[in-house]
């Protein structure tokens, strides 16, 4: 089941094979925060800024998953990056 990133009920993204791409997109664009509970002082966790989700979907008609992260994972090799 391909997954995307949601705000309520909008899907922000493409579909994307798995949960982890999903993450690691939201992660290059700045969406994802860290984040420290009292029982978690020693390792924050990772979560999604501004209520933003990531869930299963289904493609669009004539989307292909795979590409997408073939094409993602291609522009973030062609972007520079900052530090």
């Amino acid at each position: 089941m391909p997954y995307a990133l949601f705000y309520q009920d909008a899907k922000l993204s493409k579909a994307y094979p798995t949960e982890a791409d999903v993450w690691k997109l939201a992660r290059q664009s700045g969406l994802v925060v860290d984040t420290v509970s009292e029982e978690e002082k020693s390792s924050p966790r990772p979560v999604l800024d501004n209520d933003y989700e990531i869930r299963p979907c289904q493609p669009e008609p004539n989307e292909d998953p795979a590409k997408n992260k073939a094409d993602a994972e291609r522009e973030a090799r062609l972007e520079p990056r900052l530090n």
